[in-house]
């Protein structure tokens, strides 16, 4: 992290006193991606090998402030290393706040709202920013054309279906492939193609959308974008959401160009169905073949949507081959456990002091985590924090510029992370998980909070939170209370 550090110190004058990973923003790319801070001022700092795609989305972030789009503004940079500093957008992403403002298939007017102001943002980039930007700096390719889809298509048959050992006849299904390819380009292809525009690449900061993730964008179809938000697998938007949502983004397109809805109709669930099939090519490359479970989460919801797809729509083209292969995908023995509804996991997340001992797992299943923070710096020994707790904002602040209590953090929520997919996959019902520091009043109660934070929200998982030696303080207190009152 030191060419970040760097990098901060040259453009600010100053260096950053903290510098914290951020959770949930590696996804499948491989970067490192970590807010700097210093007082009242941070940036953040991202660390890539990809040297095409960081030229790529520092091209295109100047492009795009160029027409008023929001996306963040590139303080600076050393491609030499990888490394450049970007605007800190926040921390709430358009997943996020849709997870926080619904109830099953019940969505607040707030939610709506937000989704309503990024898709009607779309058709600038797609469409405004598209008629001059700079095609030369797309990677891997500067337009979606047949050797992309050929490349989406071969990730869903060789790390989808294959690893999933779901039966296919590859000659018929390579015919059907070549059917759809030839399908999707004859749609007009001529404007910004965004790529992976999905609700964890948007940001809302003070009610307003920003934009991330665009580095693979090149020339192409306008029906993929849109097919990308509308049909993001763990957003699982009901499906009357995401007609309202197409319709406002045809109304703002039209505002644009001399749009033909009917032609537009025609090409649009063709890209529904390959972009579906590139998230599962991407699931099965994650989960199956890198064993990174997690990303095995989304795949009940792709297949839910294509369930619907199957019930809903029809095809202008044929192609039976695909459909079989997708048909089978329901009866796999291999993806039953997937595929059937997680039942619901509770969390419940501790912490404690080591001078009593440590808790056990009474109600699951006599496993779970106990983490030692005991060699973490610790605020008890400073007089300004020994009446204070984890819970306070002064610790809080003291706790998370300390690097290493962001890096032990990290790698609990990341083994935490991937317990909680596992248990929720095998219908496993509880999990517990214990924070010890030597008077469970500071460290502990710091960490289980924020991890406690982390996974609230999360789909089919429940948090109980207690703080073990802080209940005990307040039950002294309100018993010397109580006999002070007599």
């Amino acid at each position: 992290m030191d060419v970040l550090r760097q990098l901060f110190e040259q453009h600010y004058g100053f260096p950053p006193d903290e510098v914290k990973p951020l959770q949930g923003q590696l996804g499948g790319s491989g970067r490192a991606i970590v807010r700097l801070r210093s007082g009242g001022t941070s940036a953040i700092g991202i660390l890539s090998t990809a040297r095409e795609e960081n030229v790529a989305f520092i091209e295109f972030s100047k492009q795009f402030r160029s027409h008023a789009l929001p996306v963040p503004e590139i303080y600076t940079q050393d491609l030499s290393q990888g490394a450049y500093l970007e605007e800190d957008l926040g921390d709430t992403t358009l997943f996020e706040f849709l997870g926080a403002h619904r109830s099953g298939e019940s969505i607040d007017p707030r939610a709506m709202d937000a989704y309503r102001k990024v898709v009607a943002i779309l058709p600038r980039f797609q469409v405004v920013a598209g008629r001059d930007l700079n095609y030369k700096v797309c990677y891997p390719r500067s337009s979606f054309d047949r050797q992309s889809i050929a490349w989406d298509l071969n990730y869903f048959k060789y790390y989808f279906l294959r690893l999933a050992g779901v039966p296919f006849n590859e000659q018929s299904l390579e015919h059907d492939f070549d059917k759809l390819t030839k399908f999707l380009l004859t749609a007009n292809r001529d404007y910004f193609l965004y790529r992976d525009f999905q609700s964890r690449n948007v940001m809302l900061r003070e009610g307003g959308p920003f934009f991330l993730d665009y580095q693979g964008g090149r020339k192409g179809a306008l029906q993929y974008d849109i097919a990308s938000l509308l049909f993001d697998g763990k957003a699982d938007l009901p499906p009357a959401m995401r007609q309202q949502l197409l319709d406002h983004y045809l109304d703002c397109l039209a505002g644009l160009i001399d749009l033909d809805r009917g032609a537009f109709m025609e090409h649009y669930y063709a890209y529904v169905y390959v972009r579906i099939l590139q998230a599962m090519g991407a699931y099965g490359f994650r989960g199956f073949y890198e064993r990174k479970a997690h990303f095995l989460e989304s795949v009940p919801y792709a297949l839910k949507n294509l369930r619907w797809l199957a019930e809903n729509v029809k095809l202008p083209i044929a192609l039976p081959a695909l459909m079989e292969a997708l048909e089978a995908i329901g009866s796999s023995e291999k993806l039953e456990g997937l595929t059937a509804p997680a039942a619901g996991l509770t969390v419940r997340i501790f912490s404690f002091s080591f001078h009593q001992s440590a808790l056990k797992d009474e109600e699951g299943h006599g496993g779970g985590f106990v983490f030692d923070a005991r060699g973490l710096p610790n605020p008890g020994r400073e007089e300004r924090f020994r009446a204070l707790t984890g819970r306070d904002g002064a610790v809080i602040d003291y706790l998370s510029r300390e690097e290493s209590v962001s890096t032990f953090l990290a790698h609990a929520m990341a083994l935490v992370d991937a317990s909680v997919a596992t248990y929720r996959r095998r219908g496993f019902s509880s999990l517990m998980v214990s924070f010890g520091c030597t008077g469970g009043q500071h460290r502990s109660v710091y960490l289980a909070e924020q991890l406690a934070k982390h996974l609230r929200g999360s789909s089919g998982v429940e948090v109980v939170l207690r703080h073990v030696e802080l209940e005990k303080m307040h039950m002294a207190t309100e018993a010397t209370s109580e006999r002070l009152s007599k």
